[in-house]
């Protein structure tokens, strides 16, 4: 009954990302067209024309896939394409795995509608998980269809939209199928060079490196309470001492933030909302996963000469080997940042 149940639950979630998807397909236009028809707002023909100018620039210089990826549009009735639902055990920061044939095993299910996604994280919480959903503006599906821009991503602005154009065509040029913390560390190296590079292209200065300074220095230190849990579930205490201690730490970190904030970041308060939110192990998981090996692609890239064809060529080789090795190998190459490797599959 237990088996037949899962594999209903799992139909069921396939027929909805087969459903999603499908809309997306039916729903795209071409963004040549909408810049032809005297109809489209003036506003959005100037972000989808920015945004045709960097997905060129992506497959020109940057050596990304040339496909139809990201040269259609779909006006979306919805703030997130998905929402992505995260689970760990109570007293665990490791997450509940979830496996697909494709992309392999990841940290997450995604859902296309909300209401499913919540239905999803109600029978996680019921068997006693600590769970959080996430919306999501983008994703990618590695190549398998032309990946619009969608409504949801011109939320953006300029740099954080063509950013993430060059990330998710890097998926589809090097894709590791369960090496999560590769294959996105990997993509933001690539968002991040491209967009300098395309900046420097357009005799714009490098991006202001003020915000991300803030946000490596936060996730330090969501990182350093991730890894002070893990302690503690490892500490073999009884399940009262655990929820003590969890919610002990839970706080601590708030007060930590606080000092740190009003330490390096007087009146900045753009982390605020996410730390007065309720914290569990499962809202710890995204972080970490983006910049963990970034320091080592950055040295591959050097290493070869920016050139960018010569770069894939060696994260491919890397990309082959073992997990173990390919691990060892990027760790003598310029180990992880921010601090801890991060929890998953």
């Amino acid at each position: 009954m237990g088996l037949l149940l899962g594999a209903c639950g799992s139909l069921r979630y396939y027929a909805q990302a087969v459903h999603g998807q499908g809309e997306l397909v039916v729903h795209r236009r071409a963004i040549s067209q909408l810049l032809r028809d005297p109809a489209t707002d003036p506003q959005l023909a100037a972000r989808l024309q920015q945004a045709q100018r960097a997905r060129r620039f992506a497959s020109q210089q940057l050596a990304l896939p040339d496909n139809r990826s990201y040269t259609g549009y779909v006006a979306l009735d919805r703030p997130y394409v998905v929402w992505n639902v995260f689970a760990t055990p109570r007293y665990s920061v490791q997450a509940v795995p979830q496996c697909f044939p494709v992309s392999g095993c990841v940290a997450y299910r995604g859902w296309f509608r909300e209401a499913d996604a919540e239905a999803d994280a109600a029978r996680l919480r019921a068997r006693g998980d600590d769970v959080w959903i996430g919306g999501v503006p983008a994703y990618s599906t590695l190549g398998w269809f032309a990946d619009p821009i969608l409504s949801s991503m011109l939320r953006w602005d300029d740099d954080e939209l063509d950013g993430t154009i060059f990330h998710e065509l890097a998926h589809q040029r090097i894709y590791v199928k369960g090496d999560t913390a590769f294959n996105e560390s990997f993509a933001t190296f690539v968002q991040t060079e491209g967009l300098r590079e395309w900046r420097q292209s357009r005799g714009l200065p490098p991006p202001d490196g003020r915000a991300r300074a803030m946000d490596e220095g936060f996730t330090r230190l969501v990182l350093d309470l991730r890894t002070r849990l893990a302690s503690l579930y490892a500490s073999g205490a009884d399940a009262a001492a655990m929820e003590a201690g969890k919610q002990g730490e839970i706080a601590a970190f708030r007060v930590r933030y606080a000092q740190w904030r009003e330490r390096d970041w007087p009146g900045d308060h753009r982390h605020d909302a996410w730390v007065a939110q309720p914290i569990n192990n499962a809202r710890l998981l995204p972080f970490g996963l983006y910049e963990r090996w970034t320091p080592a692609f950055a040295v591959l890239f050097q290493r070869a000469g920016r050139h960018w064809p010569a770069f894939y060529a060696s994260v491919r080789e890397l990309a082959r080997e073992p997990e173990a090795q390919r691990e060892q190998a990027l760790q003598a190459l310029g180990g992880a940042r921010p601090a801890e490797a991060p929890a998953g599959p």
